[in-house]
Parts: C-alpha cells; structure tokens; sequence
C-alpha cells in the first residue's frame, strides 16, 4: 500500500469512526435474522447439525458482507456527485490509490462487522472446533468474498444517477443466501430450485467454511468458491477500471 492510499484510506476510516452506528447499521440486520432463525424456526429446521447457529453463521456473516459492501457505492457515488473524486485527479497522486481506499476500507469495516456478528454468536451459543489455521482459512475465504463484491459495487458508485441506484444492486446480493445452503440443506428444495442453489456462489462459500469451522477438512468447494470469488473480482475489476477512466478521464 503507498502513502497516497494510506492518506486516502485514513480519511474515509475516520469519517466511519466519527459514525459507528454505520458499522452497527450493518450488523443490525444479519443480527436479527440470526435471533429469528435460530429462536424462532430453529427448531423446525432439520440440518442435522447439533446446534442450529453453528451451521447458520457462515450464512450469516456472508449476509452481512453484501449489506455492508453497499456503503462502498455509498462513500463512492458521494466522492463522485461532490466533485471531490475529480479534485482528487488533479493532484499529484496515483490515481489507482483513489479506488484502492474505497476498496480497503471495505476490507476494514466488514472485518469489523464481522467479529461484531461473530461475537453475538457466541453469546447465543456458537462454538467451533477450529483452531488457527482453519480461522486464517476462514477469514482469506470472507476476505476473497469481501474483495469480489466491492469491486463489484465500485461500478454502480460510479455510474449510478442517484443514491438509491448506488445501492440497489446490493438487494439480490444480501438475499441470495436464502436460495443456497445458508439456511438449509439443498437437498430439501425442489429440484429446479435446488439446481440454481448448489451452482451459485453462496453454498460453496458457506459449505467451505462450515467445513472449516466443525469438520477441520474441506473436499472440492473451497476450490469452487475461490474460484468464484477470484473470477468474480477479476471481472469487476476490469470493468470498474475501465468506467473509472472513462468517468474521470
């Protein structure tokens, strides 16, 4: 990271700082749809795990990445309609830092949201038999799905017309565990339905890291899901690059 990112990525830091309800705003949501499931339908569930949170979190706290990426398109979308991304370009700075402070400020606050969701789950009875090289697995698997989808909200903070339009795009994102096995076993949908559920990219993800997390060894999902997550990230990428230059000359 250069000293331009470094100073740029400091001040959208201190600007979250100055507002923690935004980080908690986040959690919020997730939270309460970890309290509803586990105490409200958990016990109508049948996933064959012993306690119901431990095979929900990993839903869980991916829920909580795509509500938080939003803010991503958010801080964007502003820097863009103020004219300050454009006073930013004409100083005497890399102007890949400009991106890469939204990006790595995306990486920081979900991290944050994360151990926030994480330590509610515990609280309600969460417990892992994962030591730290199954943690370290689990956090580059959640920091892989972080990296895919704020490059990919980088677009619409870009191209976006209105704040509503910045953040619209996150709504399919937050809901798409429901169609995967976040919430139950793929094997008790239909079968049109669970076709799409065990070829998107929410049930490998989960599957990796529920594996991680209670069984300590993974077969081929992990390879999936870095897989989607790394194509997912190169795609957006180059199409956010791409727009950006186009936008800012």
């Amino acid at each position: 990271m250069n000293r331009n990112t470094g100073v740029l990525l400091g001040r959208l830091m201190r600007n979250i700082m100055r507002s923690p309800d935004t980080i908690i705003t986040v959690a919020i949501t997730p939270i309460m749809m970890m309290l509803l499931f586990v105490y409200v339908f958990g016990g109508a569930i049948k996933t064959g795990a012993e306690n119901y949170v431990n095979y929900l979190l990993p839903g869980i706290l991916l829920m909580a990445i795509a509500s938080g990426v939003a803010y991503t398109s958010v801080r964007l979308f502003n820097d863009v309609k103020s004219g300050l991304m454009a006073r930013f370009i004409t100083m005497p700075i890399k102007r890949s830092a400009v991106l890469w402070a939204h990006v790595l400020t995306s990486l920081v606050s979900n991290a944050l949201t994360v151990v926030l969701v994480i330590l509610v789950a515990l609280l309600m009875g969460f417990r892992t038999s994962a030591h730290i090289v199954e943690w370290l697995a689990v956090a580059g698997i959640l920091g892989l799905f972080t990296l895919a989808l704020t490059w990919l909200a980088i677009i619409p903070g870009l191209t976006a017309v209105s704040m509503e339009g910045a953040t619209a795009y996150s709504y399919p994102l937050v809901f798409l565990p429901f169609i995967s096995s976040a919430f139950v076993p793929t094997e008790t949908m239909p079968a049109i339905v669970r076709v799409f559920a065990e070829n998107q990219p929410v049930t490998s993800i989960v599957n990796s890291i529920r594996a991680l997390l209670y069984e300590g060894s993974v077969g081929n999902d992990i390879w999936i899901a870095l897989a989607w997550c790394v194509g997912i990230t190169i795609i957006a990428y180059v199409f956010a690059s791409k727009e950006f230059k186009r936008k800012l000359g």
